[in-house]
């Protein structure tokens, strides 16, 4: 089954594949016991040269060296030289589709283990800058000042989400079937989420993230 295909929206895109299908229901019984060995991974991958910043519920790891969703490095280069490096974009870009990957399986949207480097059933795009030209070079400065309303928003969408998933929890285990209402809502959660990390944290776009959980 292929992922459903995206609309045009906003440049940052994320679609998950809906699971029209019985899901494993053992798995998911015990899924935060079953997902220990990929959080451990995704811990080591982030790195220890970290600080951590809350959007709602979610973590973005922001690391000023090795490890985790550089920052401050691009930061400087759209600061001080207008440039992107496309390895710097690449890191970031497959370090949070690995994280929505994790995240898609901990929310019991999918039951196959997350991959380090498959893409599965989760497809996350990113654009990637043209700084000179498509960025502004001060922006970077207080795009996390201009997003503290996403910010306020995220926080009661993710308390919505921990309910969301836990009423899909007992849905799967009766019935073997995610409900595709709150399924859409758990998307549209993570949807917005990535699209304010990568207006205010990966700096790919200027363009101010919607208040809305569709594409």
């Amino acid at each position: 089954m292929e992922a459903p295909q995206q609309q045009p929206g906003y440049p940052v895109q994320l679609a998950v594949e809906y699971p029209d299908r019985d899901l494993n229901r053992l798995t998911t019984a015990f899924r935060i016991i079953v997902a220990i060995p990929i959080l451990v991974v995704a811990g080591a991958v982030n790195g220890p040269n970290q600080t951590t910043f809350e959007a709602g519920r979610q973590s973005w790891m922001l690391a000023a060296g090795a490890g985790g969703v550089l920052f401050f490095a691009p930061l400087l280069m759209i600061l001080f030289q207008q440039k992107y490096p496309r390895w710097w974009f690449d890191w970031n870009q497959e370090l949070l589709r690995f994280e929505n990957r994790v995240a898609v399986y901990l929310a019991l949207m999918d039951d196959r283990y997350p991959s380090t480097d498959e893409h599965q059933g989760v497809a996350l795009d990113l654009p990637y800058p043209d700084a000179k030209t498509g960025l502004n070079r001060w922006l970077p400065l207080v795009k996390w000042l201009l997003a503290v309303p996403h910010y306020i928003v995220l926080a009661f969408l993710w308390l919505g989400l921990l309910i969301a998933v836990i009423v899909a929890w007992f849905a799967i285990l009766f019935t073997g079937r995610y409900p595709r209402g709150l399924f859409d809502y758990v998307l549209g959660v993570f949807r917005w989420t990535n699209r304010v990390a990568a207006y205010a944290f990966v700096l790919v776009t200027d363009d101010y993230p919607p208040f809305r959980l569709s594409p």
